[in-house]
C-alpha cells in the first residue's frame, strides 16, 4: 500500500475491500434471462410429474431451489463464472436459434449485473412442450 503526503492511502475508494457474488445469485439472474428468450416454455426437467414435484418443494419452507433458479446451476470463481442451463422449449421453434438467444441473453445480463466473465453457458435441452399438452406447473413469464 503507498501511503500519500497527506497520510492517507492513494488507493482509490473502489479499490479497497474485495466483493464477492454467491452462486445462487448468478442463478438467479440466469434463469430469469433465459425466462426472457421467446421459445423458453420453462426451466427444468421437462416432465409434467417432476415439474409437479418442483412445484410443491418450492412452496415447502425450507424447500429446494426456488422456481427461479430451478434448471441453473452456477459455479463462480473470483472473476469468472461457468453456468449449466436445463431448459423445456416450446414445440415448433428452431431449437438452436432459441439456444443461441438464451446463451447471448444469460451472458449479457449477467455480464452486465456482476462483472463476472461468463466463460462457459452450456444448455440442456430436456423436453419439447407440445401444444396440446396441459400445463401442470404454469411458467411465469416476464414481458
Amino acid at each position: 500500500m503507498t501511503e500519500s503526503t497527506s497520510g492517507g492511502t492513494s488507493r482509490a475508494p473502489a479499490e479497497r475491500g474485495r466483493t464477492s457474488i454467491a452462486d445462487g445469485v448468478v442463478e438467479k439472474i440466469a434463469g430469469l434471462a433465459a425466462r426472457e428468450v421467446v421459445g423458453v416454455h420453462a426451466m427444468g426437467s421437462g416432465t409434467g410429474l417432476s415439474r409437479t414435484f418442483g412445484a410443491v418443494r418450492d412452496r415447502v419452507p425450507g424447500g429446494a431451489k426456488s422456481s427461479v433458479t430451478r434448471g441453473v446451476k452456477a459455479e463462480v470463481g473470483e472473476v469468472q463464472t461457468a453456468l449449466d442451463l436445463e431448459i423445456v422449449v416450446d414445440y415448433g421453434v428452431s431449437i438452436r436459434d432459441v439456444a443461441r438467444a438464451v446463451r447471448e441473453n444469460v451472458i449479457s445480463e449477467v455480464e452486465r449485473m456482476t462483472g463476472l466473465e461468463v466463460v462457459e453457458v452450456n444448455i440442456a435441452v430436456s423436453d419439447v412442450k407440445l401444444p396440446d399438452e396441459p400445463d401442470e406447473e404454469p411458467e411465469h413469464r416476464i414481458q
